[in-house]
């Protein structure tokens, strides 16, 4: 699979759009090349660098197997959130406290239609037991003050 997004390139700066001290909104992302038995697709937004650790900004499950992008500042039909560790459902865009912090975007193609029972502690878990193929654009952004 490959992923994309028409808002930055892998390895790159995020513009501050799609940040806290911005708009606050997702950015675009497109992906191609599917394995032929994928059924749905999970979405997730982490930021490794955080002080505590794994920071998570986006969870998204249920992606239909048809939709291959998410358009900048929305979620696909059909597709479910889950809390992020901002406390919110929708998308909680880069804020690093201090310092340069990778995010990173990840797409997984998914050998089910739909997950069930899943949240926030099991998330991870239900997808990487259902994950046929997964791919990664990790993008940087330090804070502007």
């Amino acid at each position: 699979m490959k992923l994309t997004s028409e808002n930055f390139v892998d390895k790159g700066s995020i513009p501050s759009e799609f940040t806290c001290d911005g708009k606050n909104i997702s950015p675009q992302l497109s992906w191609t090349e599917i394995p032929e038995q994928t059924k749905s697709f999970a979405l997730t937004s982490t930021d490794p660098d955080a002080p505590g650790g794994m920071w998570i900004h986006w969870l998204v499950y249920d992606i239909p197997k048809q939709i291959q992008d998410v358009e900048k500042n929305s979620l696909p039909a059909g597709a479910k959130e889950i809390e992020n560790d901002f406390g919110k459902k929708p998308y909680g865009g880069p804020c690093p406290p201090s310092g340069t912090h990778r995010y990173f975007f990840t797409i997984y193609a998914l050998d089910v239609e739909h997950l069930d029972s899943v949240n926030k502690r099991n998330f991870l878990d239900k997808v990487k037991q259902h994950t046929i193929e997964k791919v990664t654009i990790m993008g940087l952004y330090k804070r502007q003050r």
